[in-house]
């Protein structure tokens, strides 16, 4: 997504930074194909973030959390019920598995899903999961809506 480079410090400062909503704004999590970009900021309002959601569009389980720092570099990326991912070293890790930012690699690199994600069948949960994982504590209101 981005050419820019960050160093490791700089990202896993990035990951760690407590970040809030913007606004009080209501939203929806998005039916199937759908899409949602959260904008989040850090609690001094210094970095500015974006959570985004995607959905399949066939199969609604499928889709992918991310977490996006400093306009355009992906902190950390959930995939949900998709293929394998095959990282550099020729490793593969199936899915659902997260992408953690990594210098010199961006998010190339796949890793098992944290034991903290209660149930990454369920992408309700997993959402819940992913906002504390990115260490959002003020989440964006984002109601399930119809599927």
């Amino acid at each position: 997504m981005s050419d820019v480079e960050l160093s490791q410090a700089d990202a896993n400062e990035l990951i760690a930074m407590p970040k809030i909503r913007i606004t009080d704004e209501i939203r929806y999590f998005p039916g199937s194909g759908g899409a949602l970009n959260v904008p989040l900021v850090s609690e001094d309002w210094r970095e500015d973030f974006v959570l985004t959601i995607r959905r399949g569009r066939i199969d609604l389980n499928r889709g992918s959390y991310q977490n996006i720092g400093r306009n355009t570099v992906i902190l950390l990326r959930a995939e949900l019920n998709g293929p394998p991912h095959r990282n550099p070293d020729d490793a593969e890790i199936p899915c659902p598995h997260i992408h953690i930012y990594k210098e010199g690699f961006g998010t190339k690199w796949a890793y098992p899903f944290p034991t903290d994600f209660a149930n990454p069948a369920d992408y309700w949960t997993t959402l819940q999961d992913f906002i504390k994982y990115c260490n959002i504590i003020l989440p964006p209101k984002i109601l399930r809506g119809l599927e």
